[in-house]
Order: structure tokens, then sequence, then C-alpha cells
């Protein structure tokens, strides 16, 4: 009984150190992720949407949005295309919002007001790039939304880099980035393990 008792425990002990070690291992990931910034010249730039209010983008989206305007004018590639949906009752979306900001600036913007979530959003974002003979795709968006992002973009075929912004909310104090990696830590794992976005709401990312 106690023999058995002490392999029970042991194989528990291991199933844990396990659990920590791919959290340990998945966070350190979404940290490196967001550290990097690939911007190779592609078909399109596309900028993950983030809150809008009455076609006025966020903090969190201006900083996406003027992110992708400054790569947009380095010649990263020709176009820009904004991603989201809206909630009932919105006389706008995400997408126009955003493109409606980036058009006023001189950057052509091209909106798919489709997706409550990452990966839906992707999701019409391939299908517009396939329709139009697109490959190739920079990703804008947060730094730690960045390898989520980025996964879901290739496994809807998208040949996808990121170069997240460095300036808005999300990036402002150590608290607010460890709490943002925390979230990106559980919300990779559950599409890896679910194969859903594990996001609900327009403006959910």
């Amino acid at each position: 009984m106690l023999l058995a008792f002490r392999w029970v425990r042991r194989v528990l002990s291991l199933l844990v150190l396990a659990v920590v070690l791919v959290v340990a291992g998945t966070a350190g990931s979404v940290w490196w992720t967001a550290r990097q910034d690939d911007r190779p010249k592609s078909d399109v730039i596309i900028v993950l949407g983030a809150s809008q209010f009455d076609g006025r983008p966020s903090s969190v989206f201006k900083a996406r949005l003027q992110h992708a305007r400054e790569l947009y004018e380095a010649g990263v590639a020709p176009r820009v295309i904004t991603v989201g949906g809206g909630a009932p009752g919105d006389r706008t979306t995400e997408a126009d919002a955003g493109a409606q900001f980036l058009e006023e600036r001189d950057v052509e913007a091209i909106a798919v007001p489709e997706g409550r979530n990452t990966l839906q959003s992707l999701t019409a974002a391939e299908e517009l790039m396939t329709e139009r003979g697109w490959e190739t795709a920079v990703l804008v968006t947060d730094p730690w939304h960045s390898l989520r992002a980025r996964t879901m973009a290739r496994d809807e075929g998208i040949d996808a880099q990121t170069s997240p912004t460095r300036t808005g909310p999300s990036v402002r104090t150590r608290g607010t980035q460890v709490r943002y990696i925390g979230r990106e830590t559980l919300a990779y794992l559950y599409y890896r393990s679910l194969g859903g976005s594990g996001e609900s709401g327009p403006n959910a990312v």
C-alpha cells in the first residue's frame, strides 16, 4: 500500500512539473517573440483590431495604427488591412475605424470588418488575401499578443511575421507587461490545446 502511494505521488509530482515547464516555456516564448521586430517586404500589413469609440480608435488601437503607418511609409508593404467587427448597436467597426484613421493620413487601407476575436479576424483576412493573390503579411499588434497572432495567421495559411508596437497602454509599466504575458500564455495554451481563440466580444484580441 505504501509503495503504491509513493508511486502515485511520484507520478503526480512529474505531472505537476511537466505542467510548470510547459507554462514557463510558453511564457518565455511569449516574451521572446514580443521582443522581435520582423518587417520583411510583404504583400500587406495587417493591423489587429482593438476598441473604438464611435469611429475613434482607443489608445491601444491608435498605437497599433500609428506603427502600421510607419511600416507603410518605410515601404514594408503597399497596403494595410485593418480587421475587426463591431458590437450590436455600434455605428461602425474596428476595421472601418482603423481604415479611416489610416486613410486620413494618406495610407492605403482596406477594411475587413469581420471577426469578434483574433482567430476570426485572421481567417477573414486570409480569405481576402487568397482572393487577391497575396501571401505574405506583417502583423501589427501589441508585443505580448505577437506569438499567438503569428501562430494563428500561419495556421490559416498566411506567411506571417510580426512587428509589434512599442507604445501604448500594454507596455507602459512592468506590472502591465507581466499581466499581459500571463494572459497571453494561457490564451496561447488554450489555442494550442483546443483550437479556439479563447476570446469573446468585439474588442477581444
